[in-house]
Parts: structure tokens; C-alpha cells; sequence
């Protein structure tokens, strides 16, 4: 719990002081769009999120004495609160929209921990999230310059297709975290 706070405290940082910073990211398809190091940074939490929750076997948790994974659901859903208030904390502050875009993004992540570490494992799953932003940055933008509205990275503070993304691939992650008990292919055998 410790090193995911200080990650999501040092994400709202890097965040807010690198602010406006672009990354050059060819499109793939569509418009080429901007693209914040803001965006890359709110990884951090869910990494390592995911890096505390490899802790453990998936199957052996299932016949834990405690409800393991409604423990770690509970603590993403905590972290993803927490990155709420600061970021809006830092909006009351004065701080631009970037700081809600930080609060919205986080969440995102964590629940696409949440919906990838059940079905594939922590190791895989982070470098599926680390892979999201850039996918995003490469496919997402439409020919007229707008964010496709799956890719919710890309979204301004504002946009209610982003908030519901990102709500919705939270209850999906929580769903698939409390009932699936272990990846359909163990991927640590094949290491």
C-alpha cells in the first residue's frame, strides 16, 4: 500500500509539472493527435498495483481463509478514490483540467488491472496497460482531429463518453476480479 501511494502521489506530481509535454506518436490511423507524457505517468498506480497483486497464486487465493479478492478490489477501488480527491483537490486548487484528466486516467487503469490480472496474470496484464495509452495515441484520433470514443485517454477533463469508459471498465474489472478464480492458461508454467 505504501509504494501505490507514493506512486499515485508522484503520478499527480510528474503529471502536473510536466503538464502540457507531447510525446511524438505517428498515427496509425486517422488524425495524428497530442499526446501528453500526462497520459504515460498514469500508469504508475496500476503497475504497481499489479506488481503487488502478483503476490500470490491466483488458485491458492481462491481457497484462502480471507476473501483475497475482494481485498485487493477493495484496495483498487481505494486507490481509484484516492486519485479522485487529489485530482479534484488539485482542480479546486487551481490547478488546470490536466488534474482531473490525471484522476480519470488512474481509475482507468486500475480498472483495467482489475479486468486483465484475473484472465491473463500480473506480469501480462502490465504490459497489456502499458500498451493501452499507446494504442490510444496511435489508432484513436478520428480523421476530423476528435478522440475515437474507446480511446478515453484522450479525452478532455469534460468528456462524459471517457467518464463512462472508465466507469464502466471499473464495474467490468471488479465483476471479473470477484468471480474468476484463476487465468484460463497459466502463463507462469509457460515461463
Amino acid at each position: 500500500m505504501p509504494v501505490v501511494l507514493t506512486a499515485l502521489a508522484a503520478t499527480f506530481a510528474l503529471g502536473l509539472l510536466i503538464g502540457d509535454g507531447e510525446l511524438p506518436v505517428p498515427a496509425l490511423r486517422g488524425h495524428a493527435g497530442h499526446f501528453l507524457v500526462a497520459h504515460v505517468v498514469t500508469l504508475l498506480p496500476a503497475v504497481f498495483l499489479l506488481h503487488g497483486l502478483g503476490r500470490g497464486d491466483l488458485r491458492s487465493e481462491a481457497v484462502a481463509g480471507r476473501f483475497l479478492r475482494g481485498l485487493d478490489t477493495g484496495l483498487v477501488w481505494a486507490v481509484a478514490a484516492a486519485g479522485a480527491a487529489a485530482g479534484l483537490l488539485a482542480h479546486a486548487t487551481g490547478q488546470s483540467d490536466l488534474a482531473l484528466v490525471l484522476a480519470r486516467n488512474i481509475a482507468g487503469y486500475l480498472g483495467t488491472a482489475l479486468l486483465l490480472h484475473p484472465l491473463i496474470g500480473h506480469r501480462p496484464a502490465a504490459a497489456v496497460i502499458a500498451a493501452v495509452p499507446l494504442l490510444c495515441s496511435a489508432a484513436g484520433w478520428h480523421p476530423d482531429g476528435r478522440p475515437q470514443p474507446w480511446a478515453w485517454p484522450l479525452h478532455p477533463a469534460s468528456s462524459p463518453p471517457a467518464l463512462a469508459a472508465v466507469a464502466l471498465t471499473l464495474l467490468a474489472g471488479t465483476t471479473c476480479a470477484l468471480l474468476r478464480h484463476r487465468p484460463p492458461v497459466d502463463l507462469h508454467v509457460l515461463t
